[in-house]
């Protein structure tokens, strides 16, 4: 059976999927892969890697202060950082706590547009979405949750994403190995994950359970959902990375069809 089958009985108007493999091909796709959709949470790893590209740069370090005090770039982009959620609010010292902070990303934006000069969207549309041809991809809201793109572009990212050419490849194994070892945390929509592993700005599977990925989805994969209804992971083991994106939020509908989905993936197109 087609693994991407199933999408049609996806409660949403409007669903798109690609499947895309470690040698950038795209094995698989479902839907308009040029209709452009809200990102939510998935815009966390286009800024994730404009972070990457202004560290390769040194336009910022990942020791920078940034945000609360004793709190640096690299506490923000591993959600380590104390912020609460959607304010400026300081709930834990940093380090101490994995709270997962839209707030973080803002002030992640802003130390880059301090350090460079250049407004954050514009940094990010000149640092990766350009220089990977994601011409229908925009930053209009925060760096945490204000993106938009198209299937199309997000596959080129998932690309990148599993064979990099805009930094280095010890660069992006550094982001997506765990950062801050053993904090614990909620990931949302989830519920409470003890150790909450996250990497600089990507979410690590790990062991977490549940999880939005499939069970078969191995340890090291990395990547993030949207409350808008959208996902993207790339799983080094498998040399295959898959993106879904559509215009229903994130709920319960998500919590099975997901890992399903994910599972299918795997098991059709998993690379030898």
């Amino acid at each position: 059976m087609d693994s991407l089958s199933e999408l049609k009985s996806w409660p949403a108007d409007n669903v798109a999927v690609a499947v895309i493999g470690d040698d950038g091909a795209v094995r698989a796709t479902y839907g308009d892969q040029q209709r452009v959709f809200r990102l939510a949470s998935v815009t966390k790893l286009l800024t994730a890697y404009a972070v990457l590209v202004a560290i390769e740069e040194e336009a910022i370090g990942w020791d920078l202060p940034a945000g609360p005090e004793g709190s640096t770039v690299r506490h923000l982009a591993a959600h380590a950082s104390g912020l609460n959620f959607d304010n400026r609010s300081v709930v834990a010292a940093p380090g101490t706590r994995r709270i997962y902070s839209n707030e973080g990303f803002a002030v992640l934006g802003e130390t880059i547009a301090d350090s460079t000069g250049i407004a954050f969207a514009d940094y990010l549309a000149e640092a990766v979405c350009r220089p990977l041809g994601m011409s229908a991809t925009r930053l209009e809201g925060t760096p945490g949750a204000g993106g938009f793109a198209s299937c199309i572009d997000l596959s080129l990212f998932a690309a990148e994403l599993q064979a990099p050419k805009l930094i280095s490849t010890e660069t992006l194994t550094e982001a997506t190995s765990i950062a801050f070892p053993g904090l614990n945390g909620i990931l949302p929509g989830y519920g409470r994950q003890s150790p909450n592993d996250w990497g600089l700005g990507f979410e690590l599977r790990d062991h977490k359970k549940p999880h939005w990925t499939a069970a078969s989805n191995s340890p090291r994969t990395f990547g993030h959902f949207g409350q808008s209804g959208t996902f993207l992971w790339v799983d080094p083991d498998a040399r295959l990375s898959c993106v879904a994106l559509t215009d229903n939020n994130f709920g319960e509908w998500a919590l099975e069809r997901w890992p399903a989905l994910s599972e299918l993936v795997l098991r059709d197109h998993r690379s030898a």
